[in-house]
């Protein structure tokens, strides 16, 4: 090997040696390095598509896995590599940007559910046949188009002027995944929303889902900007949220957006509308358990009253 160097041994996940003779990088190279050499040597791969781990020690148990090396980390310092140290590597497969796939999940559900509302009559009426398409729209499925389309632009608007994202790529499988969730639900609950049928419910539910909706929308924006503010400086790493909500709540914004549906469903009593935040909140529980474990790995001490959905959990 070259002075200042070091070479590390590549191996797949079945123990297969990927780059005869060993990958060399600098010694004081950094994980990024790491994945920019090993893409010169396999433009298959680049290195939006590698993930690297330290191996399993031997004897450990099943559930143990290796330590991914992360981002902008030391290969030497940070995780103690010298020449001749193995390192694992998988294919993630091909990937789609962050930012692609939130606008592609958030624009789909103003084309699936628009047309309902703005094309009732010729929906319901003209092609189904069903009396009352013509009728005027009710004052609560106007306020639940408004709704509904306000939540999405502002996750679009979120996504082009205020995330900042951990990773720049996904799995290519994800952006269908979340398409069709976002999607396909949109487009049922604007169905029975906008339906010629559809009986509201009183006046002041009406309002206080609406409110409560409102409101909760207000402290997801709250909590995604002062996210961004955390990462202002463009650093990649975890950095514990102390600020507005995150003080009583470890994922306030999840609990906004659970919440922001749950008034949504209050003030329209869709039943798919009460399955999709279901789903969702599903899904959100599981990401704040783990992140709630990650918070308190990274930062000793670290404890919220609540991990979502307050005054529950």
């Amino acid at each position: 090997k070259a002075p200042g160097t070091m070479k590390l041994k590549i191996l797949s996940r079945s123990g297969r040696e990927l780059v005869s003779g060993g990958l060399e990088v600098k010694d004081g190279a950094t994980t990024d390095d790491l994945k920019a050499a090993f893409a010169a040597k396999k433009p298959k791969y680049p290195p939006s598509r590698q993930r690297f781990t330290l191996p399993v020690p031997e004897g450990a148990d099943k559930k143990v896995r290796g330590v991914a090396l992360d981002a902008g980390k030391s290969l030497s310092k940070d995780y103690g590599l010298q020449t001749g140290s193995k390192v694992c590597f998988k294919d993630l497969g091909p990937q789609v940007p962050y930012a692609v796939v939130f606008l592609a999940e958030y624009a789909g559900p103003l084309a699936c559910y628009l047309p309902f509302y703005f094309l009732r009559k010729e929906i319901y009426g003209d092609t189904m046949g069903l009396s009352g398409a013509d009728a005027p729209m009710l004052l609560v499925q106007t306020l639940a188009m408004l709704f509904h389309s306000g939540h999405y632009l502002k996750r679009i608007l979120e996504t082009l002027f205020v995330h900042h994202f951990s990773h720049a790529t996904m799995p290519i499988a994800n952006l269908f995944k979340n398409c069709t969730y976002y999607w396909c639900f949109a487009a049922i609950m604007s169905y029975f929303i906008n339906h010629p049928q559809y009986t509201p419910v009183g006046h002041s539910q009406m309002v206080a889902g609406f409110a409560i909706s409102a409101l909760m929308q207000l402290g997801n924006l709250h909590s995604h900007v002062y996210q961004s503010s955390l990462r202002a400086d463009g650093s990649k790493t975890y950095k514990e949220p102390k600020g507005g909500l995150f003080r009583y709540v470890t994922c306030a914004n999840y609990t906004c957006e659970i919440y922001n549906w749950v008034g949504f469903n209050i003030a329209t009593q869709s039943v798919w509308g009460w399955v999709f935040a279901l789903c969702g909140s599903a899904q959100m529980v599981a990401w704040a358990n783990a992140k709630h474990r990650r918070l308190k790995k990274l930062f000793p001490g670290f404890s919220r009253a609540f991990k979502i959905l307050p005054p529950f959990y």
